[in-house]
């Protein structure tokens, strides 16, 4: 083989293994040879500075976990099982760090020793898939599993221009590290765009080792992160700060879970000269102006109102652009202030401009779990809720349904839906909990005529108003002259379906995918 067909051959080999570990999906550009831009900068970037990392075996263990999402166009259905492998940090009281990512739609979790390759089911702990971190432990008949094991200590003290290492381990049970730099400190979202948390970014090259979809990152033995995501073409990597790990652990620590408290607000710059003279903003003060207040959030029960300008959050000045000074990272956005600094039931004080005049408002931080929202932001470990009647396909508006369609859902879903996600104060109003929509038509004896419909929201059904899912099961047991009465707030308006044909389906439908509903 020719040296320049050698070089092409190492290269596919990286860019299957670099696509495995780091999930990376880089727009398709002319590259090396016809590969990827960014396999191919993983080849001639600079190679990774590698060292073997005594003792660091006794610190993490291997995670293995099989996982199956849910099907939101068949909610009947699970996709196909998959899995991943990752490294786990060791904490005190025989527990392992994990990104919350690594265990989403878990079916089964493995720790595994790297050097002996001893096994053991664990189960998780606690999880926030927002901040993207999960805390596991081997179940009760493994209890002991990693009694031989050190346990890591956090550090919280990393700032851009340390260096960090991130620990991988070779298919042979070999720990190596990596050293790259923090650049920066952010806060950024990682596995879910709801919320964003403080990261590290940081460059250096890092190569693929076996077990790396999640790995720790350390400083001179200490954790300071989790390895959230790596970027070959810009040699970017981005780790989930210790100081979230730390809010993340003290919250667990009296038993009970309460998560990552939220202003509830969406906010814009004032950079503009004629927007701060509107909003009667001085020279020389920042503020960032409220545009939105999330009915049921902190700053709503507090009273914030959409067109005041937030100036300052517990003494931290607040500028134009929505960041204030942090003394250990620098500029950081506003939303670090509640994120990091406080807990669920703590309060902040805010200090505002309305119409002009200048007020404090304490604020009592809450967090909303995603079951509380009209459209629920995600849904993990759990499937979506769903009806099937005589062949219509009923289910409750998520995001995950409008991600359906593909990387650009925000601008390609139903309009009608995208709206109701944007502002569901109206239909709130309207005392909707959840919206229940017909999905899909599945043809059948009882469809004939109704094959096209699709994407409408139900409002009435044997003359019940529907409010959620379990409210459509409820009028479907009564129905109306040996029929079913489906209204929808748009066109066809009204169907009708002959009740005990569909009964009869219904049986036959269950017995060929199994269940016809999930209701909670």
């Amino acid at each position: 083989m020719k040296l320049k067909e050698k070089l092409i051959a190492v290269m596919v080999f990286t860019l299957a293994a670099s696509a495995a570990a780091w999930g990376q999906n880089e727009e398709a550009e002319e590259g090396v040879e016809g590969l990827d831009p960014a396999a191919a900068a993983a080849v001639l970037a600079p190679p990774a500075q590698e060292v073997v990392v005594s003792g660091a075996l006794n610190s993490v263990v291997r995670v293995n976990v099989t996982r199956q999402g849910y099907n939101f166009y068949q909610p009947w259905q699970k996709m196909t099982p998959n899995s991943r492998r990752g490294l786990g940090a060791v904490i005190d009281g025989k527990r392992v760090l994990v990104t919350g990512e690594m265990v989403a739609n878990a079916t089964y979790i493995e720790l595994e020793k790297a050097d002996s390759g001893a096994k053991a089911t664990a189960q998780v702990v606690a999880v926030d898939y927002e901040a993207n971190i999960a805390l596991l432990e081997a179940t009760a008949e493994h209890s002991e599993f990693l009694n031989d094991m050190d346990p890591l200590q956090l550090d919280t003290d990393v700032k851009p221009g340390d260096s960090i290492d991130v620990w991988q381990v070779e298919d042979n049970g070999t720990p190596v590290s990596t050293s790259v730099n923090v650049i920066k400190v952010e806060t950024n979202s990682s596995f879910l765009d709801v919320a964003s948390f403080l990261v590290y970014e940081a460059t250096g090259p890092i190569q693929y080792r076996s077990g790396s979809f999640t790995v720790p990152v350390v400083r001179n033995g200490k954790l300071v992160g989790l390895l959230l995501n790596y970027t070959p073409k810009e040699l970017l990597s981005n780790v989930l700060a210790a100081p979230i790990i730390q809010s993340f652990l003290e919250d667990l620590a009296d038993g009970d879970y309460d998560g990552f408290p939220e202003l509830g607000i969406r906010v814009s710059q004032t950079l503009d000269e004629q927007f701060r003279k509107y909003l009667k903003l001085n020279d020389d003060e920042g503020g960032i102006y409220v545009s939105k207040v999330v009915r049921g959030s902190s700053a709503a029960k507090a009273g914030l109102q959409e067109g005041d300008v937030i100036l300052e959050i517990d003494g931290h000045e607040i500028d134009p652009r929505g960041n204030f000074d942090d003394p250990q990272y620098g500029k950081l956005a506003l939303g670090h202030l509640v994120r990091g600094n406080a807990k669920v039931g703590q309060g902040v004080q805010l200090k505002v401009l309305r119409d002009g005049e200048r007020q404090t408002l304490d604020v009592e931080l809450v967090r909303r779990e995603p079951e509380d929202y009209l459209i629920p932001p995600y849904m993990i470990d759990r499937g979506p809720k769903f009806l099937i009647e005589g062949g219509l396909v009923f289910q409750e508006l998520t995001r995950d349904y409008l991600k359906l369609y593909g990387d650009a859902w925000a601008t390609r879903a139903p309009i009608k839906f995208l709206l109701a996600l944007a502002s569901p104060d109206e239909l709130e109003d309207e005392g909707l909990e959840k919206i229940v929509f017909l999905s899909r038509v599945v043809p059948t004896p009882a469809t004939v005529g109704y094959e096209q419909v699709n994407n409408v929201r139900v409002t009435r059904v044997n003359g019940v108003d529907i409010k959620n899912i379990t409210d459509l099961a409820a009028a479907l047991e009564q129905p109306q002259d040996g029929n079913h009465r489906i209204e929808f707030g748009e066109f066809p308006y009204l169907i009708f379906m002959d009740a005990s044909l569909s009964k009869g389906i219904n049986s036959q439908l269950k017995q060929r995918i199994g269940t016809t509903e999930r209701l909670d």
